[in-house]
């Protein structure tokens, strides 16, 4: 594997990618870690030491890597981008017009893009909004010293620019490692957000659990990315013949080829929707801090606490849910039916048309139930980490965290190997 990467940067085009996606990560981390015009720098240091293990806070501080507590620069990290990228994928579902342009090629999907941007610019505004107004009222982490020196209106339109900006060059820097780097780019920032929080993870369990808690946790893990790279990689491949026909007095078709079928089809969004979604009652809670509406103080009994038996049940169940809905949103049996009857294609032992519909239909489901269930049971860890040894919910083996690391690491490897192969280079695999 060094041998690769020494070949890799032999290659000129190669190591200039490379260096351009290296590049852009240190910028990346240092906006991460600049803070905002007017943020108190030492007072957020004190207030954010008080409420890290808060689950509020815990997913979209988990995608800026840390800088979403911190006000800093790149505070709404990549989130206005993920949230945009998944209302316009439901939408295309909904909307006849985004679902012409999606049908329309290259072009309707450079369409799609450009409104993704709109919408990411206009999350980006309305969270910055909300976090500066926050931050500026004391509520933000729920600590009494002053988050920022200034609380008039001048500076709060201040931070809310510098946050949208941050946003916007975020978004560029994810465009720019796709065209001239090398993987997806937004993927790649989301992967080093995520990275960024990993050693302070696993350096905090050891702090409160001590050395052999900790060298546990390490083979457990191992133990867990294995399981994930299997369940990742695994694919059942529907076999496709095209028949044979002429055209003028040449002969076309004829060739075999497969339709891969992903176990984990849905990627790690079904995850994000229901941690999203779980975030919802514990949002509830803050409005009735005294407990004096029966309903809320069920909620915080049962649907706050990540440690407790029903949370848990819900959060596999809305799991298990979304993967089935994400599921078929993005995966059309009927249009990928008549396009295989389109062009002359079949799967063996399977009439065209409705017939291959259904036959598609019944696997999908059938593959679907292990690749739900497996990402339910790969939410769940951080949540029975946090029940048997007291870690926080953003413990490192587990949940939205290692399916990133590991999706993107797995994606960005193959691109670089495909890219090794074509100078004839052995690359990674073997």
């Amino acid at each position: 594997m060094l041998g690769a990467f020494v070949n890799a940067f032999r290659t000129p085009d190669l190591r200039r990618k490379l260096l351009l996606v290296l590049g852009i990560i240190v910028i990346f981390r240092f906006g991460s870690q600049l803070p905002a015009p007017g943020v108190n720098v030492r007072n957020v240091q004190s207030c954010v030491s008080q409420v890290q293990n808060e689950s509020l806070y815990g997913l979209i501080n988990l995608f800026s890597g840390g800088a979403l507590l911190q006000l800093t620069v790149f505070a709404l990290g990549i989130m206005p981008y993920i949230t945009a990228s998944i209302i316009l994928q439901l939408l295309v579902v909904v909307i006849p017009r985004l679902e012409a342009l999606k049908k329309e090629g290259q072009a309707g999907q450079s369409k799609i893009t450009q409104y993704t941007r709109y919408v990411t610019l206009a999350l980006a505004i309305l969270q910055a909004t909300g976090i500066v107004a926050l931050a500026r009222s004391g509520q933000l982490l729920q600590c009494d010293l002053p988050l920022l020196y200034d609380n008039g209106i001048a500076t709060m339109l201040i931070m809310v620019v510098t946050m949208t900006a941050g946003t916007s060059v975020i978004m560029w820097f994810g465009e720019l490692i796709t065209d001239r780097g090398i993987g997806n780019g937004m993927s790649i920032l989301i992967f080093t957000q995520v990275v960024a929080t990993f050693p302070a993870s696993l350096w905090a369990l050891k702090t409160a659990q001590g050395w052999g808690v900790f060298a546990m946790v390490i083979v457990i893990g191992l133990v867990i990315v294995a399981t994930v790279i299997f369940m990742e990689q695994g694919q059942r491949r529907i076999p496709v013949q095209y028949a044979r026909r002429m055209v003028g007095r040449k002969m076309y078709g004829g060739s075999s080829t497969y339709i891969p079928l992903k176990v984990n089809q849905a990627g790690i969004i079904p995850v994000i929707f229901s941690s999203s979604l779980l975030y919802l009652p514990a949002l509830a809670t803050q409005f009735d801090q005294q407990g004096s509406n029966p309903i809320t103080r069920w909620v915080s009994a049962y649907l706050v606490r990540g440690d407790h038996p029903y949370y848990m049940l819900l959060y596999f169940g809305l799991t298990v849910f979304f993967t089935y809905f994400y599921v078929s949103i993005t995966f059309n049996p009927e249009e990928v039916a008549d396009n295989m009857k389109k062009y002359g294609g079949f799967i063996p032992g399977i009439r065209a048309g409705r017939p291959t519909e259904e036959y598609l239909s019944y696997v999908l489901s059938r593959i679907t139930a292990p690749g739900a269930t497996y990402l339910g049971l790969v939410a769940l860890i951080p949540l029975i980490a946090l029940a048997l040894v007291g870690a926080n919910q953003n413990f490192p083996f587990g949940g939205t965290s290692i399916l990133i690391m590991v999706g993107v690491a797995l994606d960005t490897v193959k691109q670089i190997e495909s890219q090794l192969q074509q100078r004839n280079y052995e690359g990674f695999l073997r």
